[in-house]
């Protein structure tokens, strides 16, 4: 990513993140987002799964003090597009200090829609430095961060007041994403002293994205749907929640919305005794996925498991945003392997996604596939 000149250059074209959220109440629908994912959430697969109805896009999470830093960090962590389809997307960082995430974002705002602080990854490496889920134990640094972080974007010309940000081209989007703790009346604290004086419009995020599960939690465990909903009625009317974590399906959500349209549809008197039983949680307004996007990314599109195009689509959003090779052959492998949905039919076989693995470059990749896909399509005739 090029900085020379960019106030010159001016803002990249793009879209307020709440106004996106307006769009969905407006349609009776859930707001859907894309995940940070380390190493996948790159440039052509947020253009493929934006594609597929997805309306916000996070990059990976990248280390705002190595950014602010290092050109080569800058140039490599993130990847607009400057011809073709931009998705909103949302910049997270990972900060422990309020000078290196207000620098960091400044540097990214007239490139992106947002920028967003990361206080839920749990891995070990990032909560040693402070970094990620370990933030959740710092409530006052999160506030600090996130004013300075204002503060600086409004110091740049960008229009950081919330509702009066929405309608402005240089309107500039702070949210952060979070953990929950075992005690969940920490959590309240902390969202409270991280959201501010909400009742005055001066909050300091514009949203908050929750994933419902502890720092310890492994990801094979489900969210904590009871806290979610307290959380939610709680905090849902003073900012738009967005929900991260098993989000497989639109069908098969561990709860219940008036922005589930169509309804989920059920084929036993079981399962729609299960599904009322559901708890209803009115104030949340977003779901958020990760692995099962990565396996099926036109799942917001209504497809239970992922088609054979949204393999070409991913294809050729590759050919203008390259990938290194391994990376690229893994979101192959995951597109068409089984998902994470109810529907486990796969694209193709396990053995078969094992010969993808073994190419050694791109054209033996897409022979590879193309010889596949050609047997497959013999064998349904």
């Amino acid at each position: 990513m090029d900085h020379t000149g960019e106030s010159e250059k001016g803002a990249y074209p793009t879209v307020h993140p709440l106004k996106i959220f307006d769009l969905a109440k407006s349609q009776g629908r859930f707001l859907y987002a894309c995940a940070p994912m380390v190493r996948y959430s790159k440039l052509a697969f947020r253009q493929t799964v934006h594609h597929y109805n997805t309306d916000l896009c996070w990059t990976p999470m990248i280390l705002a003090k190595e950014f602010n830093r290092n050109q080569f960090a800058r140039d490599s962590d993130l990847t607009i597009a400057t011809d073709g389809a931009q998705p909103v997307t949302i910049v997270q960082f990972g900060a422990n200090k309020p000078l290196e995430l207000a620098r960091a974002s400044s540097m990214v705002a007239p490139f992106v829609s947002g920028v967003d602080l990361n206080c839920g990854c749990p891995q070990s490496w990032a909560c040693a430095e402070t970094l990620g889920a370990a933030l959740m134990e710092q409530r006052e640094l999160v506030r600090d961060m996130l004013v300075e972080t204002r503060a600086r974007l409004r110091r740049d010309g960008w229009a950081v007041e919330r509702e009066a940000s929405a309608d402005s081209p240089r309107g500039r989007s702070v949210s952060v994403k979070i953990r929950v703790h075992k005690d969940l009346r920490r959590t309240m604290d902390f969202v409270a002293t991280v959201l501010g004086d909400a009742a005055s419009g001066s909050c300091n995020v514009d949203w908050l994205t929750i994933h419902p599960r502890t720092r310890s939690t492994p990801s094979s465990t489900p969210i904590d749907v009871e806290a979610l909903e307290i959380l939610a009625d709680k905090f849902g009317r003073d900012v738009p929640i967005l929900v991260s974590g098993d989000v497989f399906t639109l069908a098969t959500l561990p709860y219940t919305s008036h922005l589930l349209d169509p309804a989920p549809t059920f084929t036993s008197s079981g399962s729609a005794d299960a599904a009322a039983k559901k708890p209803s949680i009115p104030n949340l307004r977003g779901l958020m996925s990760a692995r099962a996007l990565l396996a099926n990314p036109a799942l917001f599109a209504g497809h239970g498991t992922c088609p054979w195009e949204a393999v070409d689509v991913f294809l050729e959003r590759l050919a203008r945003a390259p990938l290194p090779l391994k990376l690229g052959v893994h979101h192959l492998t995951e597109m068409t392997g089984p998902g994470y949905g109810p529907d486990k039919r796969a694209l193709l076989t396990k053995k078969e996604r094992v010969r993808l693995t073994a190419c050694a470059n791109w054209i033996d990749v897409l022979d590879t596939l193309a010889e596949l896909r050609a047997g497959k399509e013999e064998a349904a005739r």
